[in-house]
């Protein structure tokens, strides 16, 4: 019965870590062990041994703790492999698939008893947690980083802002419009006049300040990043409606952000 409410807890287990959720991944383990020391300390194994009429109950007990037992390592295996190693090397069954903590151990031998770890706090066990998704974290992006060898030129030169929450963010309407038209503001050196729809009827008029890289018969019809909701701001030029999203450093160096096809005018950006 513990064997197979255990087995039932291997998807949950195995979902938690795939979520990152290390800490519920251990609360579940820790659950399960709860349960496997009562058995053990009921049923009293080493008093057992001591009576030749009650080895084969002594052998059923013995192989139901030691398959609860695999059972954890199995489980603590993505943060504690060389308890799993230990383990396997014990009951001369290497782990090798999530898969063995469904089907329980029978007929092989066990090697002789070698202590595997001390005693663990839960405090410490919330360390070596933590360490270990440092280490992924840093394992899983350093390649990344590395292949592309991406300057860091603009970062240093505008650090990212302050934190905000991602209640601030969803303040931002970002959605995907049309550049309807797009003309020359004699009067300014850097803005162009665009006309963005929205779908339908729905248009905004942003003055933007991409002159220097973009010739304004090329970009209409291109689908745009804008702020939708931007409070309008009223210019010696017009009222201007929202921005469009660009990055670069300015001058001839300026990119309108694009979306991939399929994107439809008045689509949210999240």
């Amino acid at each position: 019965m513990l064997f197979e409410k255990a087995a039932a807890a291997g998807k949950e287990i195995a979902q938690a870590y795939e979520a990152c959720d290390y800490s519920r991944a251990m609360r579940l383990i820790m659950e399960l062990a709860d349960s496997a020391n009562p058995y053990v300390e009921h049923a009293k194994p080493w008093e057992m041994k001591k009576d030749a009429d009650r080895q084969d109950e002594l052998r059923d007990v013995v192989t139901v703790a030691l398959n609860l037992f695999r059972q954890l390592a199995i489980y603590l295996s993505p943060v504690l492999p060389t308890l799993a190693d230990k383990c396997a090397a014990l009951l001369n069954d290497p782990i090798t698939s999530w898969d063995q903590s469904q089907t329980p151990l029978l007929g092989t031998s066990v090697e002789k008893f070698k202590r595997m770890m001390e005693r663990i706090q839960p405090e410490d066990l919330e360390k070596m947690i933590e360490e270990g998704k440092s280490q992924a974290e840093a394992d899983s992006d350093a390649p990344a980083a590395s292949q592309f060898n991406d300057s860091d030129q603009f970062i240093k030169e505008k650090p990212i802002e302050e934190e905000i929450t991602i209640d601030d963010f969803v303040k931002v309407d970002l959605r995907v419009a049309r550049i309807l038209s797009a003309e020359h503001v004699p009067e300014a050196n850097k803005l162009l006049k665009l006309t963005l729809g929205l779908g339908g009827d729905e248009t905004r008029q942003v003055f933007a300040g991409i002159k220097s890289a973009y010739d304004p018969e090329a970009i209409v019809g291109r689908l745009v990043v804008m702020v939708a909701n931007l409070k309008p701001r009223k210019m010696r030029f017009g009222l201007s409606e929202g921005m469009v999203c660009a990055s670069g450093p300015g001058g001839g160096d300026i990119f309108l952000l694009s979306v991939d096809d399929g994107a439809q005018p008045g689509q949210r950006v999240t």
